[in-house]
């Protein structure tokens, strides 16, 4: 499958919303945002500090991937991938474009998981990521 990498700008938050919403009903997430609501707060985030590729075959966006480059490391807050095309090394191939072509020297990528979301926990680990912190929160 021949994978093609590009920038994504504001004018993708609309392409983006849909596949953001999809990654929240996979994910296991709680949010609630209309995928409205997605594609606005996307355009804040790529209007600001957020930059991110979408993943294409034949001009088809399939995933797309949202990151924050910080000073010590790279803050990857959204990785997708289309359901149906999950399980072939896509998003794998993914992270590795994007180490090479996008990331620079930083020595470390960070992701947020939820705990729910053990097909997630899974391939993050089979990718080389490894435990670093644990977030709990208490209901008020």
């Amino acid at each position: 499958m021949d994978v093609r990498y590009r920038p994504a700008t504001v004018d993708d938050a609309t392409l983006l919303a849909p596949m953001n919403a999809q990654l929240i009903r996979d994910e296991g997430h709680r949010n609630t945002m209309t995928v409205q609501q997605l594609a606005e707060r996307m355009s804040g985030w790529l209007v600001g500090e957020y930059q991110a590729f979408i993943f294409e075959v034949e001009a088809t966006a399939i995933g797309y991937a949202l990151y924050r480059i910080e000073p010590e490391y790279i803050y990857l807050r959204q990785l997708f991938v289309q359901p149906q095309l999950r399980r072939r090394g896509i998003a794998r191939r993914a992270l590795e474009w994007l180490r090479q072509n996008a990331w620079g020297s930083r020595p470390r990528v960070r992701i947020d998981v939820l705990v729910g979301n053990k097909t997630g926990i899974e391939f993050w680990r089979s990718v080389g990521f490894v435990d670093y912190c644990t977030t709990l929160e208490r209901p008020v």
